[in-house]
């Protein structure tokens, strides 16, 4: 449960500001309907999440010494320190449209997820807890948690939201982690 726990509020905070939450701005400006955005945001992560959980659990037998662990810490604080720079949104009109909310949801979040961070984050907590089915089920309920919001009132939320101070947040979830994972 700790697996799911953890996946959950470190991606949720994470994906706050994220890349990906400025996609989903932009795809529910484009199309009206929200909930093939939603179901679209809910399949490509749990594609890209279930890989990504797989090879973190695939990469965990390499990771049992003393220096793995280590690598595994330190990954968790680097992340930490790369949730401080804000992400830039790189959405453009896309020939993805013409297929649908669904389809273009589905394919924008998959390759947006691409070296994303919560990609990363997914394949360290994949790698941390060797669970990947709870790892996959925690990282994309965060994504739902940080991303539905924004596709049904995202204007609203995002002028109230102070993007800032939940990055440092999610930077000292993941730093915490990562000190805790070196000493534990």
């Amino acid at each position: 449960m700790d697996a799911f726990l953890i996946s959950t509020t470190t991606v949720a905070l994470a994906e706050i500001g994220d890349k990906t939450q400025l996609l989903s701005l932009f795809l529910a400006a484009k199309f009206r309907n929200k909930w093939a955005i939603i179901l679209g945001i809910l399949v490509a992560t749990l594609l890209n999440h279930g890989v990504s959980a797989w090879f973190g659990d695939f990469i965990a037998q390499y990771l049992q010494s003393n220096l793995g662990q280590w690598l595994v810490a330190g990954s968790f604080i680097a992340l930490g320190l790369w949730l401080l720079v804000p992400d830039k949104d790189d959405s453009e009109d896309s020939a993805m449209q013409k297929y649908g909310a669904f389809v273009a949801s589905t394919v924008l979040f998959f390759l947006a997820e691409i070296g994303d961070k919560t990609q990363i984050a997914t394949v360290l907590l994949g790698a941390q807890f060797e669970s990947v089915l709870w790892v996959t089920m925690g990282t994309t309920l965060g994504m739902l948690l940080a991303n539905v919001p924004v596709v049904f009132a995202g204007e609203y939320l995002m002028q109230r939201i102070p993007l800032k101070i939940t990055r440092f947040i999610a930077s000292a979830v993941f730093i915490v982690v990562g000190i805790v994972y070196a000493f534990v």
